[in-house]
């Protein structure tokens, strides 16, 4: 799976769940709320003011490496 900031959490949770990790770190720990995995990544961390690129970079870093 390639993640982009466009794409839906719930989409990237159901891929692997142990990518929770890197929502929890930027504050997101409602991930069992439907409204939290409709999102795009880019629409969570404009809420929790952190940067998508980086998520998205994180996450594809760990994706790669499994």
């Amino acid at each position: 799976m390639e993640v982009t900031k466009e794409t839906i959490i719930g989409d990237i949770l159901d891929f692997d769940i142990e990518t929770s990790q890197f929502f929890f770190e930027i504050g997101m720990h409602c991930l069992g709320c439907p409204h939290s995995r409709g999102e795009s990544i880019e629409a969570a961390c404009d809420v929790h003011g952190t940067d998508a690129d980086l998520l998205v970079e994180k996450i594809n870093a760990f994706l790669a490496n499994k």
